[in-house]
């Protein structure tokens, strides 16, 4: 069921594939944009704000963003302030932990703003890109609430959460107190 408002999906590094939630998710919402940088592979994070500028039409957006795509969404709406109703924003990695992806460098300076917009974080106890409390931290610079999921990785394809109904009720939820709330 599509949410009030579009989405504009922000994946990770290399997109999401058809088994990732976001993939599932875009699929069930006929108005959902994705972004579409340059360097899937090697991210530059000046590319992928541009990609997420790109995308986003109408106000009535709430960017859905995985991982790296987190970062993007982050820096964009720093640039951007009050261009989208909200942000969900899943796994975010550490920029300065062991996992993070050395080929997205660029990516490790996106300091963490208040973001100006409603936004949430959703983690997972045992994500090996981000230790909980890191992503609690992220969530509390970027003036986000904070949902904890259990244990689900890196709640991407690997996780097995197939359309993630738990993660789309989230979404719901929070696109529902945003469509209702006067701008």
């Amino acid at each position: 069921m599509p949410t009030p408002l579009s989405l504009t999906i922000v994946p990770g590094i290399n997109d999401s594939n058809e088994k990732h939630w976001q993939t599932r998710w875009q699929a069930t919402q006929t108005d959902a944009v994705r972004i579409r940088p340059a360097s899937w592979d090697e991210p530059d994070l000046e590319n992928w704000i541009d990609a997420v500028d790109t995308a986003v039409g109408t106000p009535d957006t709430i960017l859905v963003a995985h991982s790296l795509g987190c970062l993007a969404a982050a820096a964009w709406l720093a640039q951007n302030p009050g261009r989208v109703r909200g942000a969900l924003l899943v796994a975010p990695p550490d920029r300065f932990g062991p996992e993070f992806p050395q080929a997205a460098p660029s990516f490790r300076s996106a300091d963490p703003v208040l973001l100006g917009v409603p936004a949430l974080v959703v983690a997972s106890a045992n994500d090996p890109f981000c230790a909980l409390g890191t992503a609690r931290t992220l969530a509390a610079a970027w003036g986000a609430g904070f949902v904890e999921v259990g244990s689900a990785g890196h709640i991407n394809s690997a996780s097995n959460l197939g359309a993630w109904p738990a993660g789309r009720a989230l979404l719901d939820e929070f696109a529902e107190s945003l469509a209702g709330a006067v701008r």
